[in-house]
């Protein structure tokens, strides 16, 4: 097997996916998605990025971003999860104890790898900015991708600032 390679020589947008250890809805409680948005605004900022687009499902999490330097991706999804993770495991423990009554406490947040997908064109990029905002719609969590909250979709289809700053990359 292969080993997986990231690409980020070039200064393309990386459209990400990364899930919950185990697919578990970890996110199904809006806390948890508020954490994650949080840390990903937070960490953007540190690692001088932009979000093109996220969305934030109950069990996995796709964002198209993109830096101004090379080789900023790794450091920045290491940081994501790590500081996302260590907060939604204390959310787990102190106001969704039932839930985590279930959940092994040793266990990760979130899977050990992610996905990236560098996005070499405005075409490219905006192919998978649909895809993901319509990920709701085809979970029937929403109608359509603007009705749901967790995702820079109302930015697109509204003009709606939301939680996490959104800014579409030529």
């Amino acid at each position: 097997m292969s080993a997986r390679k990231i690409y980020d020589s070039e200064l393309h947008a990386h459209f990400i996916t990364f899930s919950c250890f185990h697919r578990r809805r970890l996110l199904d409680h809006e806390h948890a998605k508020t954490i994650v948005q949080a840390r990903l605004t937070a960490e953007l900022e540190t690692h001088t990025g932009t979000c093109i687009g996220y969305v934030l499902m109950p069990d996995h999490v796709h964002a198209i971003v993109w830096f101004p330097e090379t080789d900023r991706l790794s450091a920045f999804m290491k940081q994501w999860k790590q500081r996302s993770s260590v907060e939604i495991k204390e959310l787990l423990r102190t106001f969704l104890t039932q839930y985590a009554e279930n959940v092994d406490a040793t266990d990760p947040v979130w899977q050990r790898k992610y996905y990236a997908f560098n996005l070499y064109s405005a075409d490219k990029m905006r192919q998978k900015l649909t895809y993901m905002h319509a990920n709701p719609v085809r979970a029937g969590l929403a109608k359509r991708p603007s009705d749901w909250p967790w995702s820079s979709a109302r930015y697109y289809e509204l003009q709606e600032e939301g939680r996490v700053p959104v800014k579409w990359i030529e």
